[in-house]
């Protein structure tokens, strides 16, 4: 099996650790949207709530034309400064032509429903870096792969890092996630098993009041069976973040990651395209109230 170098992890983990002390209260940054698909520790405090909507583009498969839109409509609510539950609702809308392995389709419709909690280990004035575990739940209405109907459930759990590397100027995140799902599709005997690993890290830097850029990298491996079980493939993303806020209540980020590297379970391409797509961008906006 291939194995592809992740340099930047254990440079971004040691940035984490060697920074001198820095304290996110006192410079009001609120890491959580900073990046991309990374994400920073905060949680917030009551009783400030956050309506936020998220959506991410899957742009691109190994042959013939695949767009996929899954979008989420989330309700923040921390219930104390060290834990926060979000309930949401998943919405999807699947393009695919001459995909090979995947039937012509277009399909929009209701995705599922979910419920978020992060729970707040330690803060960046307690340790050296941020930490915050998240979980999520999620039912499944519509394949993710194919968008045929489905019923199932999903499970997901990340360890969520950070720290302020210049207090109020760069940040670093770090973000380790293990998922898993089981579904059936509609008309189609048995289960559907699997799970995937994620490790992703980023850097943004300030620029102005409320504005960041930065740059983020990602490596994933799907599996097939709900334990790691199977290797089915791999992929390293790379791309840039954007984040800003565009009043004291409203913001918005931005990050489109290209896959770099890859490479699938018995096959030889230097990337993989199958288990994974060529671009994956996300766009989110969200306010306080």
């Amino acid at each position: 099996m291939k194995r592809l170098p992740s340099r930047f992890i254990p440079a971004l983990a040691a940035l984490l650790l060697s920074a001198a002390p820095a304290s996110a209260s006192g410079h009001g940054i609120d890491t959580e949207h900073l990046f991309g698909f990374t994400e920073g520790s905060d949680i917030g405090a009551p009783p400030e709530k956050e309506l936020e909507s998220e959506t991410t583009a899957r742009l691109g498969k190994r042959g013939g034309a695949f767009r996929a839109l899954d979008s989420a409509l989330v309700l923040k609510v921390p219930l104390s400064d060290r834990f926060r539950l979000a309930p949401g609702l998943a919405f999807a809308g699947y393009t695919m032509r001459g995909v090979p392995g995947l039937d012509d389709r277009e399909v929009a419709a209701l995705a599922g429903g979910f419920i978020e909690t992060r729970a707040r280990i330690f803060t960046r004035d307690e340790a050296p870096f941020g930490l915050t575990l998240n979980t999520v739940i999620g039912a499944i209405r519509l394949d993710a792969a194919t968008g045929l109907g489905a019923r199932g459930l999903s499970i997901e759990t990340g360890l969520l890092m950070d720290r302020e590397i210049v207090p109020g100027e760069v940040v670093a995140g770090l973000n380790v996630v293990y998922a898993l799902g089981r579904s059936r599709l509609d008309g189609i005997a048995g289960d559907q098993q699997a799970s995937n690993l994620e490790v992703a890290g980023a850097v943004a830097k300030r620029f102005g009041p409320g504005f960041f850029l930065g740059l983020e990298a990602r490596y994933l491996r799907a599996y097939s069976g709900l334990g790691l079980d199977r290797f089915a493939g791999q992929a390293v993303y790379v791309g840039p973040t954007f984040y800003r806020e565009l009043t004291e209540e409203t913001w918005v980020s931005f990050t489109w990651g290209t896959q770099v590297a890859g490479s699938e379970a018995r096959a030889g391409q230097d990337r993989d395209l199958t288990n994974f797509d060529r671009h994956q961008v996300r766009l989110r906006i969200g306010t306080h109230f």
